[in-house]
């Protein structure tokens, strides 16, 4: 069975406040990452704000490791990536989220230990601290109105993208979990009903053209994928309309 792929570490170069601690604990929660690295947090450690924050992912949390310098959080680690907005005009690769991502997991594979470095609330990462990284991310954002991210915002954003590169959800999906396709017997009586009451109403006409109508009609509802419930349920709606109909119930 192979192993899932290293997850990057989470490094918070002196983080100022305890919430937002939390909140990147939380944002590693949701996308699979568990290993938080802080550097000199500014309210100490442990900080009950964060813990209260961070709610379900209290385990990472507790996991965190404190260190004195960047330098001394990644010195294990084998790839390294800066998140910044700043333009450092330096000669590194600028990446997207998505490329950083794609990147990052490419290196997991291969057993390398990653990381992805973020600075403070106020005033974001130095340059001697960008400069210990291999490549910078951007998030893109609008950058003539209002460009800031808050810290957990950050994580969350990357710690998405890291885990989309990996994951293998379908694009679009029906849940049929708890309800059966119907079968083509079911399908077909509930063709016949419509089209019989439709005759009745007079919609399929001309005659010349009702074989077209009818199946422009049965491929719309094969699209709809119908549950066995729901043709019931179709089939109770064709009831109620026409039983109206000869009551001499006024249209809606």
């Amino acid at each position: 069975m192979q192993k899932p792929p290293l997850a990057p570490a989470i490094i918070l170069s002196e983080p100022q406040l305890g919430e937002n601690i939390g909140a990147c604990a939380r944002a590693m929660a949701n996308f699979g990452l568990s290993d938080l690295r802080l550097v000199n947090p500014r309210d100490g450690w442990p900080n009950e704000k964060a813990e209260a924050m961070a709610a379900g992912a209290a385990g990472i949390i507790e996991a965190a490791r404190v260190f004195e310098s960047v330098e001394h959080a990644i010195g294990k680690l084998q790839l390294v990536y800066a998140s910044t907005a700043r333009d450092r005009t330096m000669a590194k690769p600028v990446l997207t989220p998505a490329e950083a991502a794609r990147r990052l997991r490419e290196a997991a594979g291969r057993g390398v230990h990653t990381g992805l470095l973020f600075g403070n609330e106020r005033a974001g990462l130095t340059n001697d601290e960008v400069a210990l990284a291999d490549c910078i991310v951007t998030i893109p954002t609008e950058t003539s109105g209002f460009a800031s991210l808050n810290l957990g915002q950050a994580v969350l954003l990357l710690g998405y993208e890291w885990f989309k590169a990996g994951d293998d959800t379908p694009a679009e999906q029906i849940d049929h979990s708890v309800q059966l396709p119907a079968t083509r017997e079911e399908l077909i009586l509930l063709f016949e009903h419509l089209e019989e009451e439709l005759e009745k109403g007079g919609f399929l006409f001309p005659p010349g053209n009702r074989p077209g109508m009818i199946r422009n009609l049965r491929s719309i509802l094969h699209r709809a994928q119908l549950t066995d419930q729901e043709v019931r349920t179709l089939r109770g709606v064709i009831v109620a309309l026409t039983k109206g109909k000869k009551r001499g119930n006024p249209p809606l």
